[in-house]
């Protein structure tokens, strides 16, 4: 059952004793592909590296998470311009708003997401996104140029249902992490994931963070890793009434076109 994990946050420090074994683990899990995230510039830089010493399992993507919007000057955006000009990074992002911390203004939040946008147009790759309780300001600067971007991703979706619609009605991709596996906070995705195009689903463990809560038995330490992908494929395969073996193909599949594999 090969998967793809399109959110593995593996430049993180909390992976920094144990990085090869957690690829591994994930390789004997099934999954076969790893998306590593850039959400600075200088986890964007780790990315590429750790992509590059990994040809065949990893998938890098480069950004500025609005978390570090601040940060984003122009000598930051040249080298983030050039390193998303690379031909292995597959991706711009993750970049977006978040409302819901609100770390930095939210103008210099939306500029620094103008810029990324404007850098996925000029490098011709697909838009990363992460968005949080923003999805009217997201969309105030995406729809004028949804027609020029390629293809635009979703990343951790945790929204209501009229703003899946609005995403989908956008063609956008859509990334379910193991927030659809916790009781407390993810019940009202069990019937929105049922409404994703089975082309526009993909599968993520944001790992570190977002351990499935459902995981049995339960691992000793909270720190979510990429071989955890399994079980929130067996979740979203249950509430979608297909069998996991089916998911993993068409999220695979998926990420395969996504991505450019």
């Amino acid at each position: 059952m090969p998967l793809t994990d399109i959110a593995a946050n593996l430049t993180s420090d909390q992976f920094d004793r144990d990085r090869d074994e957690v690829v591994q683990r994930a390789l004997a899990a099934g999954v076969e592909r790893l998306v590593v995230v850039g959400t600075t510039l200088r986890e964007s830089r780790f990315a590429l590296e750790l992509a590059r010493s990994h040809p065949d399992v990893m998938i890098p993507t480069v950004g500025v998470h609005p978390h570090d919007a601040g940060h984003l000057d122009d000598a930051a955006f040249a080298e983030l311009a050039a390193l998303a000009a690379e031909p292995d990074v597959r991706a711009v992002g993750e970049c977006g708003l978040d409302f819901n911390r609100d770390w930095w203004p939210r103008d210099v939040q939306a500029r620094a997401f103008e810029r990324q946008i404007e850098l996925a147009l000029e490098v011709g790759k697909p838009l990363y996104l992460h968005e949080r309780e923003a999805a009217d300001a997201l969309l105030e600067q995406l729809i004028p140029v949804r027609e020029r971007l390629g293809r635009v991703v979703v990343h951790c979706f945790t929204g209501e249902a009229a703003t899946l619609e609005r995403y989908l009605d956008l063609d956008f991709n859509i990334g379910i992490t193991g927030w659809i596996c916790d009781e407390r906070r993810g019940g009202h995705l069990h019937e929105l994931v049922t409404r994703i195009p089975a082309d526009r689903l993909m599968i993520e463990t944001d790992a570190p963070y977002l351990l499935p809560r459902t995981l049995r038995p339960k691992p000793k330490s909270r720190r979510n890793e990429p071989s955890y992908l399994p079980e929130v494929a067996r979740v979203v395969a249950e509430l979608r009434g297909v069998t996991p073996e089916e998911l993993a193909a068409q999220t695979t599949a998926t990420a395969a076109t996504f991505f450019g594999i």
